[in-house]
This record gives structure tokens, C-alpha cells and sequence, in this order.
């Protein structure tokens, strides 16, 4: 018990660092993929860049409430007004097999920086499903015993928190040993009902979200502050047929194409004047069917795949709500929306 009342007194005295929205970095996207397929998207929602040798990401693993400065990386690089920065693992070796099977090249062509070659050295980036990853501020000492902390780090503060501190969820058996574990759809989220959703995906904040989480919850709900698609998909033909091997088996393609730009309500610039119609895509995520309400502005949208390949376009008239249903595979989609004055805007979908 104590040892959680010490984790509790360690999060809740950064209650007043707390951000005020649009004013802070925050994690935009967590990928869990396959083998060493890890990857972190932190978005920028300020009107500045910002330099990012300030800030590091820790891995709190398996549950445990305490981090060391082995655990954890420092960051580098700048990430631009609106924009966002890929991490991503260094695992680069073509050769490489077991603990160093190299990532995937369509992971490896969205990164912005890569980190933590040497698992021994730094394992920040070698989160599983049931790991808590952080994003702080401060600068990390060289002593890699050293545990994170106020009194151990300068400058620290919490930046945003994905996961539990403290907290081993379970699996879809409901055991929690070892790390096979995730963070689920059903409450309380960690005892492996529901979709393990934090294992095997990737997460994307919600456009809504404005600002970083940055003290304990008592309940991880992972899909309150995010959005999820599997961190694999089979791949498809421009027909939309299956593509096999050479050994009869269907080609997995890593579902990344939404790495490297993210939708805020904090960018302006993503709030088009096309808003102005109050045009409204619903429900999103979706099972395949969603709707377009407040359409009798719109002329014309079409939906697009990742590769911005035409999957399904329609002319409007006076309709007030579109029912649109589409029979594709999970994964993020695109709606581009014409309106009759000849202005466009593409909004991002996903299905699940």
C-alpha cells in the first residue's frame, strides 16, 4: 500500500505544472507494432517551434512505479508550429534477427529521429502493450542508476502520460504475469477484457484532446483521449483483393500512414473556413458505416485510401445527413469534402 501512496504523493505534487490547452507538447500517436515496430508521434500545438533536447521519454515496464535514467532517453531535434516529431526505435540492421530484427521499412520512412540502438544502454523505446510511456521535461544526469525524479532530474516536470504508472494490465486470460499484457476496451480497462488496444496498435489522440495528461488516473480508459487501428493490415491490390506470397500467404503491411501529421483543434489552419457549413462525420472511429450531417452546403466528397487512391465518390443535393458505407479494412481512411463555393477539406477516418 505504501508503495502506491508514494507513486500517488509523486504524480499529484505536478498537479500545479498542469498545462493550459494548445500550451504544451503532447504525445499525438503510440505505436505497438510487431517485433521491434515502435514508434512515438509528439505533436506541437503552440504557434512557435520547439527544441526538443529538452524534453525526454521514459518507459515505466511492467507495472513498476519507478523509472531509472536507463529507462529513459533524451530527445533531440525541433518539431515546428503545429507540426510533429516521429521517434522512433533504432533497430536499422537489415541482418539483424530475434531481439534485433530491424523495423519495418514503411516505420522506418516516417521517422524523424531514431532512438535506443542498445536495449542494455537505454530501453525507453522498448515498450509492450502493459508498459506506461512518459513524455517530460528536464535533463537527464549521466548516472544511468539514477531514478527519474524532481530531485534527480533538472528542470523535470510531467509532459503527458500514456498508460498507468504503477499499473500491470492483463491479458485476454486475465493474467497479468509477464509483459503480454494491454490496456483494454472494457472496464476497468486492465483486467484483458474488451480489445487489448495498447498491444499490437496504434493509438491516435483524438482531435478534440488539447493538452497532456499530466497526473495519475484511476482508470486508464484508452479510448477517452485516443483513437485505434491495428498496427498491421493485410495487403490489398487496387481492387481491393487480397495481395499473397509466393508461399500462399496474405503480405502484412505496418498501418502507419497516419505518422507524421496530426488534426488538433489547437491548429487553426485545421479548422478550415469550410467548417463554416457545421458539417459533422459520424461515428469516427466506425464499423465501415458513418454519416455526414449538415451536408446541404457540401457539392461533392469523395473518400480516399492511404495511398490516395479513389475508393468511393458521390455528387450531393439539398440532403441534410449522408449515410456513407464503405466495405474496406481497418485502418485510416480519408473524406475529402467539397463545398459549392469550390472549397475543399480532407478529414481523416478511421475504421475499426
Amino acid at each position: 500500500m505504501k508503495h502506491f501512496l508514494t507513486l500517488g504523493l509523486f504524480i499529484t505534487s505536478f498537479v500545479a505544472l498542469a498545462q493550459t490547452n494548445c500550451s504544451e507538447l503532447f504525445i499525438s500517436e503510440y505505436v505497438e507494432g510487431w517485433s521491434n515496430n515502435k514508434a512515438l508521434e509528439i505533436y506541437n500545438p503552440t504557434n512557435q517551434s520547439i527544441n526538443l533536447s529538452g524534453y525526454f521519454v521514459v518507459r515505466y515496464s511492467n507495472g513498476s512505479s519507478s523509472a531509472t535514467v536507463a529507462n529513459a532517453v533524451q530527445l533531440s531535434g525541433t518539431v515546428g508550429a503545429h507540426d510533429v516529431y516521429v521517434a522512433v526505435l533504432e533497430k536499422l540492421d537489415t541482418a539483424g534477427t530475434g531481439q534485433e530484427a530491424p523495423i519495418w521499412d514503411s516505420l522506418q520512412v516516417r521517422a524523424d529521429g531514431f532512438y535506443c540502438p542498445v536495449y542494455n544502454t537505454s530501453n525507453a523505446f522498448y515498450w509492450n502493450g502493459n508498459d506506461a510511456v512518459v513524455l517530460a521535461k528536464g535533463t537527464l544526469p549521466a548516472n544511468p542508476s539514477a531514478v527519474i525524479s524532481p530531485a534527480n532530474v533538472p528542470g523535470f516536470a510531467l509532459v503527458d502520460i500514456f498508460g498507468k504508472i504503477g499499473e500491470n494490465p492483463a491479458n485476454s486470460t486475465g493474467s497479468s504475469a509477464g509483459n503480454d499484457g494491454a490496456w483494454a476496451t472494457a472496464f476497468p480497462f486492465n483486467n484483458g477484457q474488451g480489445v487489448l488496444v495498447t498491444k499490437d496498435h496504434s493509438m491516435i489522440r483524438k482531435a478534440s484532446v488539447q493538452k497532456g495528461v499530466t497526473t495519475q488516473v484511476a482508470f486508464f480508459d484508452p479510448l477517452l483521449e485516443w483513437d485505434t487501428i491495428p498496427a498491421v493490415i493485410v495487403r490489398l491490390d487496387i481492387n481491393g483483393d487480397t495481395v499473397l506470397s509466393q508461399s500462399g500467404n496474405p503480405i502484412p503491411d505496418g498501418n502507419w500512414n497516419s505518422l507524421g501529421a496530426h488534426t488538433c483543434q489547437c491548429n487553426p489552419a485545421s479548422v478550415d473556413a469550410v467548417e463554416a457549413s457545421n458539417y459533422l462525420i459520424y461515428p469516427n472511429p466506425s464499423n465501415g458505416t458513418f454519416y455526414i450531417s449538415n451536408a446541404s452546403n457540401l457539392k461533392k466528397f469523395q473518400v480516399l485510401n492511404a495511398f490516395g487512391q479513389e475508393l468511393f465518390t458521390k455528387e450531393l443535393n439539398q440532403s441534410n445527413t449522408v449515410t456513407v458505407s464503405i466495405e474496406e479494412p481497418r485502418g485510416v481512411y480519408f473524406v475529402k469534402v467539397t463545398t459549392k463555393d469550390g472549397r475543399t477539406e480532407t478529414r481523416k477516418i478511421i475504421i475499426r
